[in-house]
This record gives structure tokens, sequence and C-alpha cells, in this order.
């Protein structure tokens, strides 16, 4: 059994971070599912601008698509929803397998609706039947102005991974959105047991925020506020889900929307390059790994049931950061605006390459 492998005894989902054609041509994305338990796959548009940059598999299919399609966003999505259609067939047999729990394939609406819910409503609802896979998941980000998109997107059948979350307050309004969504759902008298959500928190670009801001009498802090906060989420999680908030739509079938590890490449070299894979492994969660986290993982990474150890620490931590007047939910908002941003100019060096 492979050190990847044996996370799944805990309880928890690795997925790749990554899809090319050539990883689903070549075999190792199967490879990687049968020796190493991987149970999902992401993408983003940085993930395809890459991929298609170096990927010479897409050359032809690009050429003839610049001739029939004259639009660049409809373009590029001809262009890799095939390649979102192959990983979700690949990991179909284990979505069977595990009554929709694991195999899921995520696909990204345009940040470019990160401020308008209609338009990612009708873009995620679009995406969805092109795609046509009961496996797929469609990113939506967590923006104050997306919550009714999520919300209603649930409410429609849609599997939702939630994206670019930082904060406490991102958590409490994705799960809500995400119970609303339901219980508008169950109402109408429509099946919610098949439906499965993940809740994205993303890691390391909140150390790497808040290590610059930290004194050095709070040096002690430094590469472990990411992590604290991730357990404060669990707990908030098991609160939420656990409790009678959901009792009633657990009764009619419907799962938890699962949190989400995200950003667990480490960034600062000083840090261990497993630490957001090796100190957040528990039950229902998911952490979704780059190729060289999942390389290092897979070399020297300890698998243990971590996540639920320390959380009167991370409390602890987390309570110090307040003290030093570091606020996390304003830390947040920063990181989402700069985590929007990003995507803009990933999504636009894509449009102009595939262009």
């Amino acid at each position: 059994m492979s050190r990847l492998s044996r996370i799944a005894e805990f309880g928890q989902q690795v997925w790749l971070d990554n899809l090319s054609r050539r990883l689903l041509e070549s075999g190792r994305l199967e490879r990687w599912l049968k020796e190493d338990a991987i149970a999902g796959v992401t993408s983003n548009p940085a993930i395809f601008h890459k991929a298609i940059a170096e990927d010479p598999l897409y050359r032809d299919d690009l050429a003839r698509l610049r001739d029939r399609e004259p639009d660049p966003e409809r373009r590029f999505e001809a262009l890799v929803l095939p390649d979102i259609r192959a990983a979700c067939d690949l990991l179909r047999p284990r979505y069977d397998a595990t009554g929709g729990d694991q195999g899921h394939v995520s696909f990204e609406v345009s940040p470019r609706l990160a401020q308008d819910a209609a338009g990612t409503l009708a873009a995620a609802e679009r995406l969805w039947a092109a795609i046509d896979r009961p496996n797929a998941m469609i990113k939506i980000p967590a923006t104050r102005a997306c919550l009714p998109a999520i919300r209603d997107a649930i409410a429609a059948g849609l599997n939702v991974n939630v994206t670019l979350m930082f904060s406490p307050r991102h958590l409490d309004d994705v799960f809500a959105a995400y119970r609303e969504g339901l219980a508008a759902r169950h109402a109408a008298g429509k099946p919610v047991d098949h439906m499965r959500a993940v809740a994205s928190v993303f890691l390391s670009r909140v150390d790497s925020l808040i290590d610059a801001r930290l004194p050095e009498a709070a040096a002690h802090l430094r590469g472990r506020i990411a992590v604290a906060s991730a357990k404060a989420a669990y707990a908030r999680w098991q609160e939420v889900f656990g409790g009678e908030a959901f009792a009633a739509l657990r009764a009619a079938g419907a799962r938890p929307q699962r949190c989400l590890w995200a950003s667990t490449g480490t960034k600062n070299p000083a840090y261990s390059d497993v630490m957001y894979v090796e100190e957040l492994i528990g039950p229902d969660t998911v952490n979704t790994v780059p190729d060289a986290t999942l390389a290092a993982f897979a070399d020297h990474g300890e698998a243990a049931e971590t996540l639920p150890r320390g959380l009167d620490q991370a409390r602890e931590q987390l309570a110090e950061l307040d003290a030093l007047g570091i606020d996390l939910d304003a830390i947040g908002e920063r990181l989402q605006r700069e985590g929007l941003a990003a995507f803009d100019q990933s999504y636009d060096e894509l449009l102009r390459l595939v262009d």
C-alpha cells in the first residue's frame, strides 16, 4: 500500500489538483487512481492554460476550433470539456462503488462572473448540462455576490465545489447557502440524496500573508495559522452538519457539504513540503493536492488521523492572533479579492492562448 493510499484509511479523500489530455491518454491519471487511491480531480483556468500551452495533444483540435468557434470562451470550453468528460468516465467506477461519495471531477465557471449571481447560475447550469455526467462538480467562488447562485445551483440539483474560501465568515456563509439550497429542493419534493458538494478552504496563502504581519514576539505563530483555522473550520463543520440544523435534511438522505483543503502546496521552503496534508487528515474531508505535493507525500509523507487533534491549541493560536489585532475575516476578504484577481488574469491569459 502506498503512502498516499493510507490516507483513505482515516476517511479522507485525496483529489489531484491537475488535469490535462496528456495525463489522461498516457495512463498516468489511471495509475494514480489505482495505485494511490486518488479519489477525484479538480481543474481551474491556470491548470488548463499550462496544459494547452505545453501539451501538443491539443494542437489539432484547437486549430479546428479556431475555424469553427469565433468566441474564445466557448472555444476553450469546446477544447477542454472532452477532457472533463473523459476524467468523469475514468472515475465513474469509484463514484458508483461508493454510492456517489467519491469520484468527482470539478470544472470552474468563468471568474469574470464572480460578482454576477444570475450569470454564474446560468453558466453553472449550462456547464452541468454540457458535461452531462453525474460525478461532475461545478466550481463557484464564495463571493458574497455568488452566495445566491450557490444556493440556487444546489436547489437545481447540481454538485457544487465552492472555491476561494479563506475565513470563518466564508465558511458560515457557504454552509448556510448549501443548507438553504437543499431545503428549497426538499420542499419542492425533489430528491437530495444523490447530491454532493465541497467547501474549498484555501490554506497556504493564509500563512503567507499572516506570517509577514506577525511581530517577532509572535514568531511561534508563523506557519501555524492556516492549519489552526482549518481545525477550527472542521469543528464548525461538525457542529453545523452533526446537529439539529441539518437533522431534517439528513433524515431525507442529504449528505453534509465536505470541507476540502485547497492551496495545499507549501509556499515557504522553510516549512515541510507536506505540512498541509499531514496535519489535516481526518474523516469526511478532502485534500486537493498539486503534483509536486502528491509526489512529496508519496516519497516521505506519514498518514495519521491528525485533523481532530490539537483543537484547543488551534483555538489558542487563533485567539493570540486576534489579540494582535489581526482579523481572519478581514484577511479572508483581502485574500479572496487577490485570488479573484489572479483567477481573472489566468483566465484572460487562457483566452488569449486559445484565440
